[in-house]
């Protein structure tokens, strides 16, 4: 069984909600702004800017990207913090 700690519950609360909020939550605030869904600025015939998304994607992927590095930092404390030792583990017990 493992133990969650403070640091795995803000690791997974911080990444999560980072990721949850570059993909849904923003993805939800452009389709009630309404059209257009395209993430990049719409242009006419003429080369004329006649509408741009309302969140820009490069700010919607740094948010995603930043979930993404709590992840990549959190494994690395992972890595580098050692396991407490258990009192049960490491113990051999004889079977009848």
């Amino acid at each position: 069984m493992t133990n969650i700690d403070i640091i795995d519950r803000a690791a997974m609360v911080l990444s999560a909600g980072l990721m949850l909020l570059g993909i849904v939550g923003m993805g939800i605030v452009e389709i009630l702004a309404g059209q257009p869904y395209s993430p990049v600025p719409m242009t006419d015939e003429a080369g004329e800017v006649v509408a741009t998304p309302l969140i820009s994607p490069q700010i919607r992927t740094g948010v995603v990207l930043a979930g993404v590095a709590v992840l990549g930092v959190y494994a690395a404390y992972k890595i580098v913090v050692p396991v407490p030792e258990d009192g049960r583990s490491g113990h051999e017990t004889v079977a009848d």
